[in-house]
């Protein structure tokens, strides 16, 4: 039987369980959180040495800056805050207690410091930084053991702990862009799961019905997922699972990168710009293709999802294949009321460009959304590098069209 498109299905979600989280399961995650942190910069410190050098890139940041940040981040709306009890209605430019590390704020406030300038900063030495992040969460969970349980006296130390989790997955992204060995386990804490495989081309019927985007409810809520609306699906088919290696290489090996016809205007001047001739991290060996995993150059296995594929090359196998990318109202319908969809192991583009709900209204960090509007292609799901609590089929990613260096693939709609 058919389901309708409106009807959603149970959301037993740890993603889920972690935006309602109370003090006891904040604190357990926020430990785990910087567990992980640690462990890749470790590995960032095993791989570059003391100097821990790495090329001045729009898409990296300095491990060290990037480790101090992390800290710098939960002080600032921690500890450091005293609206935090506010939640949301917190008032962001409100005079500060002084931080624990002097001058962290000309170091670290990511709205302040100009990017490039962040190779020149005279950060603190490693193990400066390591004290100020451990005082740093010892001054957040005794702020958490004293807090409330609503919502508002939990919404930042639930954005902080998010805010840490989306930056390891960052820095496994410039472990794989710098060719730099991690362990598996801390590199892909999602990996092996249900929804890590790829289902040949099965797909799943939609049929025509309204879905409201938004989120609504108690716990906590990233501000470009707010502002309910309705929006009018038409009936399509879309891809059960995200698309495998097996169904893009065809698209490659028919020569697809030096046939404009496929691309957009900006796809293709970017493919040009690029110099690629098959996806990053993909080349042909002496025994087929070969995919690079953080350094190495591994046998590609064809039934796996595609990966660390730009939107403009998702938007060119559409052209080429005859189909097309799912907006983010078909994929989260899809996602919520189907339960034999797969999604978890790639990030999917979605047609849908990163713009704010009816209603919209910045939270206190102003700079999560607000200024990326209108420059960025939403995806929706999580990859095997994200955590699981930050996996939720409302969460809103986005990057920009050309960023190829995150896990990201996509999946196929047609019309139904």
């Amino acid at each position: 039987m058919t389901l309708p498109a409106c009807t959603p299905v149970n959301l037993a979600l740890p993603a889920e369980a972690a935006r309602t989280a109370g003090r006891a399961a904040l604190a357990q995650a926020l430990r785990e959180a910087r567990a992980r942190t640690l462990a890749l910069f470790a590995a960032f410190e095993a791989a570059l040495a003391a100097g821990l050098a790495v090329p001045c890139s729009p898409d990296l940041n300095p491990p060290l800056w990037e480790l101090g940040h992390v800290g710098w981040f939960q002080d600032w709306w921690l500890a450091r805050n005293r609206e935090r009890q506010r939640g949301a209605a917190c008032v962001p430019d409100h005079g500060r207690a002084p931080s624990r590390l002097a001058g962290s704020d000309a170091l670290y406030d990511s709205s302040l410091v100009p990017h490039d300038s962040r190779w020149q900063l005279p950060l603190p030495k490693a193990e400066a930084t390591r004290a100020y992040l451990q005082a740093v969460l010892d001054d957040t969970l005794a702020l958490l053991a004293a807090s409330a349980e609503d919502d508002a006296s939990l919404y930042f130390f639930r954005l902080a702990l998010f805010h840490e989790d989306m930056h390891a997955e960052a820095a496994v992204y410039m472990a794989q862009a710098l060719g730099l060995p991690l362990p598996a386990e801390v590199a892909f804490p999602a990996e092996g799961g249900p929804a890590s495989a790829a289902q040949g081309g099965a797909s799943l019927q939609l049929p025509a019905g309204d879905w409201q985007l938004g989120r609504t409810g108690p716990g906590f809520a990233f501000d470009n997922e707010l502002g309910t609306q309705q929006v009018a699906l038409a009936a399509c088919e879309i891809d059960a699972a995200p698309l495998s290696w097996a169904r893009y290489l065809p698209f490659v090996e028919a020569g697809s990168y030096r046939e404009p016809r496929w691309w957009s205007p900006e796809g293709w001047q970017w493919l040009r710009q690029a110099g690629l001739s098959a996806p990053r991290y993909l080349r042909q060996g002496p025994g087929g293709w070969q995919r690079q995993g953080f350094g190495a150059w591994l046998p590609l296995d064809s039934s796996a999802p595609a990966v660390h594929l730009s939107w403009h090359e998702a938007q060119a196998w559409c052209r080429w294949a005859g189909r097309r990318l799912p907006t983010e109202a078909e994929w989260e319908c899809a996602a919520m009321t189907r339960p034999a969809f797969r999604w978890g192991a790639v990030w999917d583009w979605t047609a849908t460009p990163f713009e704010p709900y009816p209603g919209f209204a910045p939270h206190p960090y102003r700079d999560y959304s607000a200024p990326w509007f209108g420059t960025r292609q939403v995806l929706r799901g999580a990859s095997a590098a994200t955590v699981p609590r930050m996996a939720h089929p409302k969460y809103r990613n986005f990057f920009t069209p050309e960023r190829s260096d995150i896990f990201a693939g996509f999946r196929s709609c047609a019309l139904g």
